[in-house]
């Protein structure tokens, strides 16, 4: 028999390998390293209560046993993966803005108020 796996030192797990580094600041990779753990977590939790409703709208009722063991169908799979694309697309909204805004040659709106400020 397999034993359990202690999620706490799994968690707490020293990362081996070097931290990634995308921001050049370890004060803000420790910032978005936090916040993508706390997308992730909120994730689970949303599919977590889909599988909560979805059982009490088939039973009227449920264990902790009914939900541990609730595997969704291929519907409920598809709607759930586009729930969670859809969270994720808002959450990271801002980041992928910027990098649009990096990518393009629109100069930045303070550059362009200097220059209709000037004439």
């Amino acid at each position: 028999m397999t034993e359990p796996v202690d999620w706490m030192i799994r968690a707490n797990a020293r990362a081996k390998g070097k931290r990634p580094d995308f921001l050049g600041d370890p004060d803000k990779e420790k910032m978005l390293s936090m916040l993508m753990a706390v997308i992730g977590e909120v994730s689970v939790m949303r599919e977590r209560m889909d599988t909560i409703e979805r059982l009490l709208d088939a039973r009227g009722t449920i264990s902790r046993a009914d939900i541990e063991g609730y595997r969704p169908d291929r519907e409920a799979g598809y709607e759930r993966a586009a729930m969670i694309r859809e969270y994720i697309a808002r959450v990271m909204r801002g980041p992928q803005q910027m990098m649009e805004a990096m990518q393009a040659d629109d100069k930045p709106v303070e550059e362009l108020s200097r220059e209709l400020k000037d004439l």
